[in-house]
């Protein structure tokens, strides 16, 4: 497949971004473009690199091992943006510089645990993801609970809490905008109960990433703006 596309989606995106960003009296270069490549192939992700992209989001553990040889090269730094079962945590934590849908403490635990046994020195980023919604498809960590998972997370010497994500209902982008209000509010409320710095709040999808900008996000996952429709994989 020709992926010549790309580079223009990226550059659309781009500027979209940045004109959020203005509209929201933000620095365009305060927010991070995490290219979700879930069902593209390498080839996807090479183009995305080299149209200036540094950041690519996967889905799943096993999707990102059957291709992540194919971009060994690139330096760029991998976010597992779905979902993770405990029993792949060990996976994730060799695979990926980020975690950012890290939805318990036991599943932090792991994690740390996996990290300091294969003996990086370096911290695996790690990202709260909060349940806002109430849909029972989604996971996360309810809003009630953020502030006891961001403490026991910030306690692992192998992980380095950077903030909290969202995956919101699937709405207009004006309606979704007071989900994003609320994870900035609960991030906040975080810091001050926490004494923690939480520089990161991850929301807003090819759908509704300018709304999320205007709203505090600074890293937004674009998949399909930059891509095009899902593939199979």
């Amino acid at each position: 497949m020709n992926w010549s596309h790309v580079k223009e989606n990226v550059e659309e995106v781009r500027e979209r971004m940045a004109a959020a960003a203005r509209r929201a009296g933000r620095r365009p270069e305060e927010i991070t473009m995490i290219a979700v490549a879930k069902t593209h192939p390498a080839e996807a992700i090479r183009a995305a690199y080299e149209a200036g992209v540094r950041h690519f989001g996967e889905n799943r553990v096993q999707e990102w091992e059957g291709k992540c040889a194919g971009v060994a090269d690139l330096k760029a730094t991998w976010h597992l943006i779905g979902h993770l079962q405990s029993n792949k945590a060990a996976r994730a934590a060799k695979l990926f510089d980020s975690v950012d849908s890290v939805d318990s403490v036991k599943l932090g635990e792991r994690l740390a645990r996996a990290r300091a046994e294969e003996g990086v020195a370096e911290k695996l980023r790690a990202v709260v993801e909060v349940h806002l919604g109430g849909e029972e498809t989604k996971s996360g960590v309810d809003v009630g609970e953020v502030t006891a998972v961001a403490r026991g997370i910030a306690k692992l010497p192998q992980l380095e809490l950077h903030g909290l994500m969202c995956i919101p209902p699937l709405v207009e982008a004006e309606q979704v905008r007071r989900y994003f209000q609320q994870l900035r509010e609960v991030r906040d409320a975080v810091q001050r109960e926490c004494g923690l710095q939480l520089p990161v709040l991850s929301m807003g999808m090819s759908h509704d990433f300018e709304a999320a900008i205007e709203e505090g996000s600074t890293e937004v996952r674009v998949g399909t703006a930059i891509f095009g429709l899902r593939g199979k994989m």
